[in-house]
Parts: structure tokens; C-alpha cells; sequence
């Protein structure tokens, strides 16, 4: 299947693995700065490979190219226009997180996916994660009960460094803060384990530490799902000295998970009422990887080329990342507005936040 990777920045190395680990044919990558491509290929011993070519212009590389795959990891404000012309041009799309930067943009590219029939899928790789999945089969097959709560919490550093050596990081227009880049994927894995809907939510941001940006640094949240179960959201880049966890709590009346290590990945704590043979090797579960985006990309891509040759819907499908993107929405709204939210949340972007902490700095 004829792939094209399109952003070659600090995910591309993850997208190009899981390529080659599925052995898509590479056969071409885009970035508007040349030198990030010759690096990305090199990394991966693909710089003598004439097939792969190199663009700048990924509208010229959808049209010469023709792939069948493409992976979308450019700074999050463009995510959107870049999925849209190419589900416009029938090629299948796997988009980073966010997939979106608002509510409008995420409906038009399921709406445009469905109208084309192209599929689409974004990039919440964590939930293919062994600790997450078998959190997913306890849930389905009824174990914990009722829910009572539960929670997520991401604990993370990111210094001036991070920041400096992309000018978009931080911005309200093309990425958002904390909450929006960091903690999505958490934010993701919390909705989807309870249920997905929600009534309402109470969220309050703010700008600590990194005040050369635009965007927060920490927020929390208050999350009332209509299942009545209620769930608390941490979310910051505030941690001294180094990431510290990224962890998921599920409470119910017959079993308590949490899930834990930098990036949901270990199983700390496995306990319900009616034992079975796998608990025993659930309980102390790691799984070791080699950064904080974990293993999932080779599984998600893996899914998204089975989707597309039985034509079903992805795993993590376009509704999978505008649940996300909704929930992280309307905690921006809560915070600008002062109160809680109500869902659905059907108009609100990033940059309605633009005068956000503004004050602050006078």
C-alpha cells in the first residue's frame, strides 16, 4: 500500500515506524523545511531509497503521488486543512492528535469522509496500549459494575527548550496548551472507558510557569457523564524536574483499575470481585517503550490499512477525535466563561481563547 508522510517533525519518527513495521511502501515525504526530511529519512536509513521523494507542497505531492495512506503530523492548526484536501482527493488519512482545532473543522472532516467514503482515523495510539486494552475487555464485559468514577492525570515537564524550538507550540491558533497537546490523549482514554457521553463539565485553566506563551500550562476539570458517573481531568507541563506519569483511575462497584506509568502503559493496581485466570498476569503489567508516545502507532496504522482493505470503520475512528477535541473545547469555554458547560458543544475553537491570560501579563 503506497504511503506518504506529511510533517516530518518530533512525531514523524513514530509514523515512519510504524510504516516500516508494516511495510507500507514509503513513497514520498513532505515538510516545508527540507532539512527536517533529510534528517527523518536518515534516522531511519532511508535517505539512499531514490524511490521515497521529497516535497515541500503536499497539495503537489497528494496529486503526483496519488498514495493510498497518508499520516498527517504537522503543527495541530493545520491538521484540519491538510485532512480535508486530501479526503477530498480520496486518499485515506491517519491526522495526529488533535485532529482538529474546532468543533467545525472536526464535523466537516466527518462529514466530507463519509460523503467521499474515505476513512479516517486519529491518532490516539494510546488506546491500542496492552494495559489500556485490557482495561477496555474488563469494562465490556461488565466487571466493574456500575461506575462510580474515575480520573485522569497527566504530569508532565516541558521547558522553555521544547518550546523554543517550534514558534507554533503554545499558540492558540496552532496548538493550544497543556490540556490540547499533552493531555488529549489521556482526556481521550477517560472518555472513552465511560462511555463517551457527557452532560456536562466544569473545567479552570491556567498560565503558571511558561509565560512566553500564549496557551495554559494546567488545567483541571469536573466531567459529569451521563451514565452518572463524574470524573476529575489534570492536565499539565508544570512537573519539577522530568515527566512524572500519566495515569487513568476507573472506580466501580465490583473492581478498581489504575493504570499507570509515563504514558498509561503499566497496570499499578488490578482488583475485582470475581477473579479469573488473566488477573494474575495483569496485576504489575509494564509495557517498556521508548518514549512518551508509546507503542500504538504500528497497531493503529496496522488497524487503518485493515479498515481500508475489508472497507470498515476504524478502531479510532474521525468521532473517536472530535469526542477528544470536544471535551478539551469546552473546558477552554468553561474557563473563558466562568461556568460550567453543557454538551453538545457545537461552535468553539482554540483561538475564541486568544484574549485568554492576556491580563495577566500587564
Amino acid at each position: 500500500m503506497k504511503y506518504a508522510l506529511i510533517g516530518c517533525g518530533r512525531i514523524a519518527t513514530n509514523h515512519i515506524k510504524a510504516a516500516l513495521n508494516n511495510q507500507l511502501e514509503i513513497a514520498a515525504v513532505c515538510d516545508i523545511v527540507p532539512e527536517h526530511m533529510d534528517s527523518l529519512l536518515k534516522k531511519h536509513e532511508l535517505e539512499n531509497i531514490s524511490s521515497i521523494k521529497k516535497y515541500v507542497d503536499y497539495k503537489t505531492m497528494i496529486e503526483e503521488v496519488q498514495p493510498a495512506l497518508v499520516s498527517i503530523a504537522t503543527e495541530s492548526g493545520i491538521h484540519a486543512e491538510i485532512a480535508l484536501y486530501c479526503i477530498e482527493h480520496g486518499v485515506n488519512t491517519i491526522i495526529e492528535k488533535p485532529m482538529a482545532m474546532s468543533i467545525k473543522d472536526a464535523n466537516e472532516i466527518i462529514r466530507l469522509s463519509e460523503e467521499k467514503n474515505v476513512k479516517v482515523s486519529a491518532c490516539h495510539q494510546n488506546r491500542f496500549n496492552i494495559a489500556v486494552q485490557e482495561l477496555r475487555r474488563a469494562l465490556e464485559s461488565g466487571r466493574f459494575g456500575r461506575l462510580s468514577h474515575g480520573s485522569i492525570h497527566v504530569r508532565w515537564n516541558r521547558n522553555k527548550d521544547y518550546y523554543t524550538q517550534a514558534s507554533w507550540r503554545g499558540t492558540w491558533k496552532q496548538d493550544g496548551g497543556a490540556l490540547m497537546n499533552q493531555c488529549i490523549h489521556g482526556i481521550d482514554l477517560l472518555r472513552w472507558m465511560f462511555g463517551g457521553e457527557i452532560e456536562e463539565v466544569y473545567g479552570q485553566t491556567r498560565q503558571q510557569f511558561h509565560h512566553y506563551l500564549e496557551a495554559e500550562d494546567i488545567g483541571m476539570a469536573v466531567v459529569k457523564f451521563k451514565n452518572g458517573a463524574i470524573a476529575t481531568i489534570e492536565g499539565t507541563t508544570n512537573v519539577y524536574p522530568k515527566n512524572l506519569e500519566e495515569t487513568l483511575y476507573v472506580f466501580g462497584e465490583r473492581g478498581t483499575v489504575k493504570i499507570g506509568g509515563t504514558s498509561t502503559n503499566n497496570i499499578d493496581i488490578w482488583d475485582f470481585a470475581d477473579e479469573i485466570d488473566r488477573d494474575s498476569k495483569n496485576r504489575g503489567l509494564e509495557e517498556a517503550t521508548s518514549n512518551v508516545y508509546g507503542n500504538g502507532h504500528t497497531s493503529l496504522f496496522a488497524d487503518m490499512i485493515d479498515a481500508i482493505k475489508k472497507n470498515r470503520i476504524p478502531y479510532v475512528d474521525a468521532y473517536a477525535g472530535k469526542d477528544a477535541l470536544e471535551l478539551v473545547l469546552a473546558i477552554y469555554k468553561s474557563q473563558k466563561e466562568g461556568q460550567a458547560v453543557t454538551f453538545p458543544l457545537t461552535d468553539f475553537s482554540s483561538t475564541d481563547m486568544e484574549s485568554e491570560f492576556k491580563e495577566e501579563k500587564k
